[in-house]
């Protein structure tokens, strides 16, 4: 009887779960009460032909998770984000000779408005940037790897962290 008395208390407490009062981050609407949204490709005004769908993508991605604000397509919301992708610039940030470029640094800037009905403008941020470095060639055996591939996958990278944090300061109305 004693045991059969033990075994509730622990699946009893088991059950109940600790009552520490910490919840997940996230929930609620963009901009407060924007439960629906639509998101237009971002117009792109780099060399980087992919660098407008990749922050519209991590944007729809990052408001689909991280809110319970729903992105519809246009006829369907009376609230519009819109963003133009303005620079995505390269640097050099170290050197293994003269001639050989080990790793570069990628900073993208970007602009974001969130509009109403009739156009009002709800939420906006201009220059909002984000950098990402990446490997050119091996330091130590001087070996280049793909470019290409590292440079798109920085720009990739620069997308999800601003929409990350374009997100947070929709949601928290800064």
């Amino acid at each position: 009887m004693k045991k059969c008395i033990a075994w509730l208390v622990v699946v009893s407490a088991l059950m109940t779960g600790p009552g520490c009062g910490y919840r997940l981050e996230g929930g609620g609407f963009i901009n407060n009460d924007v439960t629906r949204v639509s998101v237009a490709i971002f117009e792109n005004k780099t060399t980087q032909s992919r660098a407008g769908i990749s922050f519209t993508n991590e944007l729809i991605r990052e408001i689909t998770a991280k809110t319970n604000t729903i992105v519809v397509d246009a006829d369907n919301a009376t609230r519009k984000i819109s963003g133009t992708v303005q620079s995505i610039t390269f640097s050099t940030l170290s050197r293994s000779s003269s001639e050989n470029v080990t790793e570069r640094e990628v900073k993208a800037k970007v602009d974001v408005v969130l509009t109403g009905a009739g156009g009002k403008i709800l939420w906006s941020v201009k220059n909002f940037s984000a950098t990402e470095s990446y490997q050119v060639s091996d330091k130590v055996s001087g070996i280049t790897v793909d470019d290409e591939a590292n440079k798109r996958e920085a720009v990739d990278l620069i997308a999800e962290r601003v929409a990350e944090r374009l997100v947070s300061q929709m949601t928290n109305d800064f």
